[in-house]
C-alpha cells in the first residue's frame, strides 16, 4: 500500500507540475533575500549603491527525481539620490521555473522603478514611504510529447504512446505582458534596530495565459503583504523576524519565523555576522482549511559586502510518505557595491 501511495503521489505531482496552467507564482523560502520578486517597492532599498542577487531553489527531487521543480532568479538594482533626503530606485530581474515530465516552464524579465520619500527623522533615525512599480513579459511553454493520457493505457495495463490522446492543443508557447505595483514603509531607529511593512499587487493586467486559442485562462492576481525588521536583544545579538502572506486566486500561503543574528566582527571597513533561523509555511487546501506545509531551517552568513543564505524545507504535509519528509533546498547570494556615498540612511538589511 505504501508503494502504491508513493507512486500515486509521484504521478500526481508530475501531472500537477505539467498541467496546472493557471498555477501559482514562484516562491522562495528566503523571501527576504529576493527583494525584487517580493515587492517592486523594495527596489533600491539598501545601505549601499548597487545590489546583485541570485537565487536557486530545488523542490520535490526525492519524489520526482529528474522532473523536480527548479526555480532560479537574478536581479540588479541601485539607488539614485534625489534632493537632500529622497532617492529613486531602478533595477531589473529575470527568473525561470521548470517542472514536470512536460517541461512546463515559465520565464519572466522585468524592469523595476521606485521612489522613496522621507516622512520624518534624520540620517540615523528616519521614516520612509516607498512606492514601486515593475513591468515586463512573462513566457510560458510546455512539451506535450512528455505527457501520458488515459486513452493511451489499455485495460491490461500496457501503454501505447502512439495512441490518440483525444486532446487538442493549439499552442505550446505563450508570451504576455505583466505589471505590478507595491508600497512599503520602513523606519530605522539606529544601526541595529529597524522595521518595515509592505504590500504588493502582482499581475495587475491579468493576462490570458491559455495554450488554447478558443479558451480564455486569465492568470490570477497575487496580493502580498510582508513585514519584518531587526531588533537588538543583547550586545552583538539581534532578533530578525519576518512574515509574508500571499493570496492568489483560491490559494493562500503564509511564511513566518525568525532568525538570530550574531555579530562576529565589526570595524570601520569590515563586518562579519551569522544568522540561524526557523520558519514555518502554512497553506490552504481548497476544501479542508489551512494546514502546515513545511518547517524551514535557514542560515545566513554576511561577510562585508557579500551575503550567502541557505535554507532547507522539511516537508510536514501529507506528502511525507512519498518524500520521506524531504522538501526543498535553496541558495541565495547577495553582493552589494557600496563605494563613496555623499549621504545615506540606514535601511533594513535585505
Amino acid at each position: 500500500m505504501k508503494r502504491m501511495f508513493t507512486k500515486f503521489l509521484t504521478v500526481s505531482l508530475v501531472v500537477l507540475g505539467a498541467m496546472s496552467l493557471n498555477a501559482q507564482d514562484i516562491h522562495f523560502s528566503q523571501f527576504y533575500l529576493s527583494p525584487l520578486n517580493l515587492n517592486p517597492a523594495m527596489t533600491g532599498v539598501m545601505n549601499c549603491n548597487v545590489r546583485l542577487v541570485a537565487n536557486y531553489r530545488n523542490q520535490w527531487a526525492s519524489v520526482l527525481k529528474s522532473y523536480a521543480y527548479n526555480t532560479y532568479s537574478v536581479s540588479y538594482d541601485q539607488k539614485i539620490p534625489v534632493g537632500r533626503y529622497d532617492y529613486f530606485g531602478i533595477g531589473g530581474s529575470f527568473w525561470g521555473d521548470r517542472a514536470g515530465r512536460s517541461d512546463f516552464a515559465q520565464l519572466q524579465g522585468k524592469l523595476s522603478l521606485s521612489y522613496a520619500k522621507r516622512m520624518g527623522g534624520y540620517r540615523n533615525e528616519a521614516h520612509y514611504l516607498v512606492f514601486g512599480v515593475d513591468g515586463g513579459v512573462l513566457q510560458r511553454s510546455i512539451d506535450y510529447t512528455g505527457l501520458q493520457w488515459g486513452t493511451q493505457h489499455s485495460g491490461n495495463g500496457t501503454y501505447d504512446p502512439t495512441a490518440s490522446s483525444l486532446e487538442n492543443f493549439t499552442n505550446d508557447n505563450v508570451l504576455v505582458p505583466d505589471l505590478a505595483a507595491g508600497l512599503m514603509w520602513f523606519s530605522v531607529f539606529d544601526e541595529n534596530n529597524n522595521l518595515y511593512i509592505g504590500g504588493a499587487y502582482h499581475h495587475l493586467n491579468r493576462a490570458d495565459i491559455s495554450f488554447q486559442d478558443q479558451v480564455e485562462d486569465q492568470i490570477y492576481s497575487r496580493f502580498t503583504v510582508h513585514a519584518g525588521g531587526e531588533f537588538a536583544i543583547a550586545d552583538k545579538v539581534s532578533l530578525v523576524p519576518g512574515v509574508i502572506t500571499m493570496i492568489q486566486g483560491p490559494s493562500l500561503e503564509v511564511n513566518a519565523g525568525t532568525s538570530l543574528r550574531f555579530l562576529l566582527f565589526k570595524s570601520r571597513y569590515e563586518e562579519q555576522a551569522i544568522q540561524f533561523g526557523a520558519w514555518t509555511r502554512l497553506s490552504n487546501r481548497l476544501e479542508d482549511g489551512i494546514h502546515s506545509d513545511a518547517l524551514i531551517l535557514s542560515t545566513r552568513f554576511d561577510y562585508n559586502d557579500f551575503s550567502l543564505g541557505f535554507s532547507y524545507d522539511l516537508n510536514i504535509s501529507d506528502l511525507r510518505p512519498a518524500s520521506n519528509s524531504n522538501g526543498a533546498f535553496e541558495f541565495a547570494l547577495v553582493y552589494k557595491i557600496c563605494g563613496p556615498e555623499k549621504r545615506n540612511v540606514y535601511c533594513p538589511n535585505f
